[in-house]
C-alpha cells in the first residue's frame, strides 16, 4: 500500500514541490490549504490531478470528518512566512502559526500518524549568532534569543520556536523531526524574497539596481535540495526528536555579488544602489549541516549557478505571461 501522505500548506512554495516529489514516488498525498497564501494557478492544478487537495483554515479545528485517512507522515508547512508580510503585521504570525500548530497537535491526538515533521526557521538561531553566542556555520544547538523583540520580525522566530517546543513535546505519540530552512529559494516561490526581487529588477531592466543589505551574506539552497532533505529527516529511524538545519554550506555569497549574478542574466550591466538592510536583518546567514550529513549523507547537488538560472528562466516565462506580480520587487529585500 502507498504511503498516506498530509501536507498543511500543500498549496505554497514548499508544499507543492514536496508533493510533486511524493507524487513521483507513488505516496497517496493530500493537501492541506485554504488558499490565503499557496496560490490556485496551473502548478496547483497539475498536482490536484493526483493529489486530493482539503480546503480548511488551520486557525480553526480540524472538523472529525475532514481527514478520516490514517496518515504515515504529517508535513506541517502551513504559516505566515516572510520578513515583509511579518514586518507588516507581526500580530499575524503568532496567530496564525501558534493556533495552527495547537489545532494540528489536536488533530493528532486524535489520529496520530505515523510520524510529524514541522518546517521552522533559520530565524530560530539568527539571534544567538547576531550576539557572538553561535559559531559560523550555525549548530542547531544554540540558545533562542531575540535580541530585540521590539522590531515586528521577532515574532515570526518567536512563533516557531514556540512550535517546535510544542510539538517536541508530543513525542510520546509520535516521531517528530524538525528541519531548519535556510535561505531557500527556486521556481513558484512567490515575489517577497530577495531571488524574485532581484530576477523582477533584472527583467525590467531597472538602472540603477537597488540593493538593500548588499554586504551581507547569505547561503542559499535549491528547493529540490530542499526536498530531498526534508523528507529524509523524516524518514528517520527512532522515535526521538530530530531537529536539524536545512539548507546549502557549500556557496555563501555576497548580496551584491548575487545582484551581479541575477542582472548577468538578464543581459546587462545596471548602476547598483546601495541601502541600509531592513531593521534586525543578519549580516551572515550560512547552516552547520553536520547533523544532516551525519545522518543522511546528504549534500547539496543543485548549484547556485544552475539553479539560479533555472529559477530565473520560471520568473521571466511567468512574469512575461503575467507581469503584475513585478510589483513587490518595489519593497525592501528580505533575504
Amino acid at each position: 500500500m502507498a504511503d498516506r501522505i498530509l501536507i498543511t500548506g500543500g498549496a505554497g512554495f514548499v508544499g507543492l514541490h514536496l508533493a510533486r516529489r511524493l507524487l513521483r514516488d507513488g505516496a497517496d498525498v493530500t493537501l492541506l490549504d485554504d488558499l490565503s497564501r499557496g496560490r490556485a494557478d496551473r502548478d496547483l492544478d497539475q498536482v490536484r490531478a493526483d493529489a486530493r487537495l482539503v480546503r480548511h483554515d488551520l486557525t480553526t479545528p480540524i472538523p472529525a470528518d475532514l481527514l478520516i485517512d490514517d496518515f504515515d507522515e504529517v508535513y506541517h508547512l502551513a504559516a505566515v512566512v516572510g520578513v515583509r508580510q511579518n514586518s507588516e503585521n507581526p500580530s499575524l504570525a503568532l496567530n496564525v502559526n501558534l493556533r495552527a500548530v495547537l489545532n494540528l497537535i489536536d488533530w493528532c491526538r486524535r489520529r496520530p500518524p505515523g510520524r510529524v515533521y514541522l518546517s521552522s526557521t533559520s530565524e530560530v538561531a539568527d539571534g544567538a549568532a547576531r550576539l557572538g553566542l553561535a559559531p559560523f556555520p550555525v549548530p542547531e544547538d544554540v540558545p533562542f534569543v531575540l535580541p530585540d523583540p521590539s522590531l515586528p520580525r521577532a515574532s515570526y522566530g518567536l512563533s516557531k520556536i514556540v512550535a517546535e517546543t510544542l510539538l517536541r513535546q508530543c513525542a510520546d505519540l509520535f516521531p517528530v523531526r524538525i528541519g531548519r530552512y535556510h535561505n531557500i529559494y527556486g521556481p513558484r516561490m512567490g515575489h517577497d524574497h530577495v531571488i524574485p526581487h532581484f530576477v523582477a529588477r533584472a527583467l525590467a531592466r531597472k538602472d540603477p539596481f537597488p540593493i538593500y543589505g548588499a554586504t551581507q551574506t547569505r547561503a542559499f539552497c535549491h528547493i529540490d535540495d530542499a526536498v530531498d532533505a526534508t523528507i529524509g529527516l523524516t524518514r528517520l529511524p527512532g522515535s526521538e526528536p530530530v531537529v536539524a538545519n536545512i539548507g546549502n554550506d557549500t556557496e555563501e555569497i555576497v548580496i551584491r555579488e548575487l545582484a551581479e549574478r541575477v542582472s548577468r542574466l538578464a543581459g546587462y550591466t545596471p548602476t547598483f544602489e546601495v541601502f541600509d538592510p531592513p531593521p534586525g536583518s543578519p549580516d551572515r546567514r550560512l547552516p552547520d549541516l553536520g547533523r544532516l550529513r551525519g545522518t543522511l549523507g546528504y549534500a547539496p547537488r543543485v548549484n547556485l549557478d544552475r539553479g539560479l538560472r533555472q529559477t530565473f528562466d520560471w520568473y521571466a516565462a511567468t512574469l512575461t505571461a503575467d507581469p503584475t506580480p513585478a510589483a513587490p520587487a518595489l519593497v525592501r529585500d528580505h533575504s
